[in-house]
């Protein structure tokens, strides 16, 4: 079988639990196999930590879990060295970032100093603990949830960490089917357990690989600056998308359309990430109006 197929059985696999979301775990691969990370905000009680389990349980990724609290050190997430009495020495006991999936629970009820530690983890794939780097583990993703800002204990996330996730999504309530199916069905846990992973690591890398050699044609990166001039250029908008966001919008196309079997990136493609991509980039002049502005560009803006 080809990375694909094993990529297809996995995202399969993940529609039986995640059920009625076929579209958010579309995303979530997407945004694994273009190499980025992935942030879920919705409120609680939804499916967001079960979305990040299936992913990385049906994928046959090493996962570890961070809990996001008020009380959260940044060394809680990288590891502290310990002094060993025994050999007289420091030994480094390796925090829950050295994984593959690191789910990072309510990333928005800690600290902006915690929520910072993140960072370079997220950029570099390494972290620095007693001045020396430490490689993480690959591949290596990060599924941040996050609550409502209107919710009690929460902090806004800083501009530069919002940027280092490559799409942000929302689940939703299920639909009537969905919320049936999982009222007269198995519990998601006892089914997740139950499941046989359908792809691995290895497949995961040789998807990115693949992805990464996805070609777009001239009159796609027409369209793609399109978008990102008229972001910038848009009143409704203080700030349209940087640099960054554009390598972001491209990655997340070519992911999207490796995973429907193309070999090349079409507008459809484009239009499937632009508001997870995009939504929590630019910065709004009014309160909602983020989501207006990016419905009004890629209802204007034309291919060719």
């Amino acid at each position: 079988m080809t990375a694909l197929a094993h990529l297809h059985a996995a995202q399969a696999q993940m529609n039986t639990l995640v059920l009625g979301k076929p579209k958010a775990v579309n995303l979530a691969l997407s945004c694994l196999l273009a190499n980025g990370h992935l942030l879920i905000e919705d409120q609680p009680g939804v499916g967001k930590t079960l979305l990040a389990s299936a992913l990385a349980h049906c994928l046959g990724l090493q996962t570890a879990r961070v809990q996001f609290a008020s009380d959260l050190m940044p060394s809680d997430i990288t590891g502290t060295s310990i002094f060993r009495k025994d050999t007289e020495r420091f030994e480094f006991k390796a925090g829950p970032v050295f994984t593959q999936v690191l789910l990072a629970d309510e990333i928005n009820r800690a600290p902006s100093k915690s929520q910072s530690a993140l960072l370079q983890a997220m950029e570099e794939r390494s972290v620095s603990v007693d001045g020396e780097t430490l490689v993480l583990p690959t591949p290596f993703f990060v599924l941040a949830t996050q609550n409502p800002l209107s919710q009690i204990g929460t902090f806004a996330l800083p501009e530069s960490q919002l940027d280092r996730f490559l799409l942000r999504i929302s689940l939703g309530l299920p639909d009537p089917a969905s919320e049936r199916a999982l009222l007269a069905g198995q519990s998601p846990r006892a089914a997740l357990l139950a499941l046989r992973p359908a792809a691995t690591a290895a497949h995961v890398l040789a998807a990115q690989l693949e992805v990464a050699q996805i070609h777009v044609s001239d009159a796609l990166l027409d369209y793609v600056q399109a978008l990102i001039a008229a972001t910038r250029n848009h009143a409704g908008l203080a700030q349209g998308l940087s640099p960054r966001g554009a390598l972001a919008l491209m990655a997340a196309s070519k992911a999207h359309a490796w995973l429907a079997g193309k070999r090349f990136v079409i507008a459809d493609d484009v239009q499937a990430v632009w508001f997870a991509v995009a939504g929590h980039r630019v910065m709004a002049k009014s309160a909602g109006g983020a989501e207006l502005a990016c419905s009004q560009i890629l209802g204007t803006v034309r291919l060719g």
